[in-house]
């Protein structure tokens, strides 16, 4: 296994900059995620660690090695970098047997027979495909040729396993018993694995980091649960989880990492993050919203400066005593409780879970037990 960098990697198209200036560190035994709409970079991405692609700029390293450095005329061959690939296709052979495919790249390195049938029964041990050997690609579930396609990439040891949206051609029911068989795999294992979806619960659900990609640039690489609690910026934040941003002002510091800011009319205590801390000090000045969402300082318009509230479902409550309130326009149940869309000011909605169901229109209370106040300003 192996660590993987890259270091200001740079892919065009043309005029296009699928992948721009991207640097990245994965840990020997990690489980990175690349998240992100489609079009963002992930996929070409991997294709440049996996050598499907030549960068233009850049250098990207496998266990301290240079595998593409154009400066130093370094383009390793993919099938010299050894690395294990899952496609969506699986990319299985319907003529050979579950064995005979998860052996094949063996038989191509010209292995001998008995080495061959042993990295083979343990490499269907470890995806639970023991009693499957003999059987054709065409008798398998879905998730069961996703598994073969795992247990190929095992035989060969590989550094590290590249995953491209592996679950994109499965069911909901076989999405969730996959997710378990890759993290399984990832446990028993212990490779390093790059697993690209545009699906937030999949990484979420697996990955050790997320990096968020968009346009071509990693706009946040964080542990699931920050990108979810304390998001980077306004596309991180509307991209990972259910929420909404709402416009800030008149923000006073708290200390120990807290503010309280105003929506609307009220006032609401919230986290703040290092860089908004930091511009609230800096001018030291009372912040009101401007009808743009741009916050005004001093009576000047600061659109590059703007402070947002990422609100989470469960950051909100219905509360008789709550110090907003806002109109119902929505109203789902999820199994268990209601998901309200609940509109504060005639332009913002919130999303709110709650025990009841609320007729669409009603006016309620809320109260905002959390929320993260960030910077909206988004890289170029």
């Amino acid at each position: 296994m192996a660590d993987i960098n890259l270091g200001n990697v740079t892919k065009t198209f043309g005029d296009y900059h699928a992948v721009n200036n991207v640097s990245l560190n994965i840990a020997d035994g990690e489980f990175v995620a690349l998240l992100g709409p489609s079009g963002c970079g992930k996929t070409t991405l991997l294709r440049l660690l996996a050598g499907f692609e030549e960068p233009d700029g850049g250098v990207i390293s496998l266990a301290g090695q240079a595998v593409a450095d154009p400066r130093a005329n370094i383009m390793v061959a993919p099938e010299d970098r050894n690395l294990g690939i899952v496609f969506q296709s699986y990319a299985l052979w319907p003529h050979m047997s579950v064995a005979r495919n998860v052996g094949y790249p063996l038989e191509v390195r010209k292995l001998s027979r008995a080495d061959r049938d042993k990295r083979i029964r343990d490499a269907l041990a470890i995806v639970s495909l023991d009693d499957y050997a003999d059987r054709s690609p065409t008798e398998l579930s879905g998730g069961q040729r996703q598994r073969v396609a795992l247990a190929r990439c095992l035989v060969m040891e590989p550094r590290a396993v590249l995953l491209d949206e592996p679950l994109a051609n499965l069911d909901v029911h076989l999405r969730e018993t996959m997710q378990q068989a890759f993290l399984d795999f990832h446990r028993r294992t212990g490779a390093t694995m790059i697993y690209v979806t545009h699906d937030q619960a999949e990484a979420m659900a697996m990955a050790d980091r997320i990096a968020v990609m968009d346009r071509g640039h990693i706009r946040q690489m964080a542990a699931p649960e920050t990108l979810y609690r304390e998001p980077n910026d306004h596309m991180v934040a509307g991209f990972v989880g259910a929420g909404a941003v709402l416009p800030v002002g008149g923000v006073t510091m708290q200390g120990d990492g807290r503010c309280a800011v105003r929506i609307g009319t009220a006032d609401v205590f919230a986290r703040i993050s290092l860089e908004a801390s930091h511009h609230c000090r800096a001018h030291r000045a009372s912040m009101v919203p401007s009808n743009d969402g741009a916050v005004v300082v001093d009576g000047q318009t600061q659109p590059q400066t703007s402070l947002g509230l990422c609100l989470r479902p469960e950051d909100v409550r219905v509360d008789m005593q709550g110090n907003l309130t806002g109109m119902v326009d929505d109203c789902v149940y999820l199994g268990g409780r209601f998901r309200l869309s609940v509109r504060l000011d005639g332009q913002h909605s919130v999303p709110v879970y709650a025990d009841q169901r609320a007729r669409i229109g009603e006016q309620i209370s809320l109260s905002i037990r959390d929320g993260w106040v960030f910077s909206r300003q988004e890289a170029a």
